[in-house]
């Protein structure tokens, strides 16, 4: 299911960055048109199902929120997404300020400060993103599938040849992100989460991380290869309307209508992903993050004056970080 390179983008974001410097003649024009604005022109019963779908989505509006508890100064959160597309990067009103006076900024894992060290962290761990069996995602396609995925990663000035025995999720990624956005990474654009905290860096104050980067590919690693496989085919036939997608969620981002992100992703599936293996997806790739997300910024924002970056996805829902949050005695109030 296409939203699972959503959710754990940032941890692909590096072996992408390896290939990126291929897809430097790429176009930084990106393509692309809305999902939902020619859904509601041309289904509006499948839109309006969406949009209510989303609504129901707790804490579904807004990315940026402020967290108090009495007696300590307030913290803030948050939800990005991990592009470089210019409108992302332009934070919301009164975030630059509260990150400037912020004691420290939190984000899902430093080692996004650096390559290096977040590439040893990898490769020391090869099996959790390279199939170790002798198999290569050639065993697993019809040729169909393994043409159009040659293609669509050709466009992408990565060849198959140079990829195909990595795990499926990563082939994915490559799928996820536009050609534009690649271009730009293989330029030196930094996406949100690095811009964010870049900027705390240059103005000396702490950047703290709340996984690593084997803990999250452990995390996918998990989960069964046949799902991933699917998920994959999936992206493969969706083609060029991947731009469509990355448009779309952009979109829902900058509106803040983060809520209605997922069922807009769930609509593109042929099962509406609620085939086999999606159910475990969602408990070990998005709810025990989550709950390990704050555990581990716990103790920062019980001190107050903190500033926390993750992707904007992990914020909604019964079981997101607005939600766990309140349960911790904290009021999360919306301040975009």
């Amino acid at each position: 299911m296409i939203a699972l390179i959503h959710v754990l983008a940032l941890i692909s974001f590096f072996v992408v960055l390896g290939f990126a410097a291929q897809a430097r003649s790429a176009e930084d024009i990106c393509r692309g048109s809305n999902l939902l604005t020619e859904m509601e022109r041309t289904d509006p019963a499948r839109y309006r199902s969406i949009q209510a779908e989303g609504a129901e989505v707790a804490n579904g509006k807004g990315v940026f929120w402020k967290v108090e508890k009495p007696g300590t100064a307030p913290s803030w959160l948050l939800g990005t997404m991990h592009v470089t597309d210019p409108s992302v990067l332009k934070l919301p009103t009164g975030a630059p300020y509260a990150l400037s006076k912020s004691k420290v900024v939190i984000i899902e894992s430093d080692e996004i400060l650096d390559e290096k060290k977040a590439m040893a962290g990898m490769l020391a761990r090869p099996e959790l993103t390279m199939m170790m069996n002798g198999k290569s995602i050639q065993d697993f396609l019809a040729p169909e599938d393994k043409a159009k995925l040659e293609a669509a990663l050709k466009e992408r000035g990565i060849p198959l040849a140079a990829v195909s025995r990595m795990q499926p999720w990563m082939l994915s990624s490559f799928l996820a992100l536009p050609a534009c956005e690649l271009s730009r990474k293989a330029k030196g654009a930094a996406f949100l989460d690095k811009k964010i905290a870049d900027d705390a860096m240059r103005a000396n104050i702490p950047v703290k991380g709340l996984e690593t980067m084997q803990e999250q590919l452990s995390a996918m690693a998990s989960i069964p290869t046949d799902f991933h496989i699917k998920s994959l085919i999936e992206m493969i036939g969706l083609g060029s309307k991947m731009d469509d997608v990355s448009v779309t969620m952009r979109d829902l981002y900058l509106a803040g209508d983060i809520g209605m992100t997922m069922p807009m992703l769930k609509s593109l599936a042929p099962d509406g992903a609620e085939g086999e293996g999606y159910a475990e997806f969602e408990e070990r790739i998005v709810r025990q993050r989550n709950h390990t997300m704050v555990d581990r910024a716990l103790p920062m924002l019980n001190a107050g004056g903190a500033f926390m970056a993750v992707g904007a996805l992990h914020l909604v829902g019964d079981e997101g970080l607005v939600s766990l949050l309140r349960k911790q005695s904290f009021t999360v109030t919306r301040a975009d």
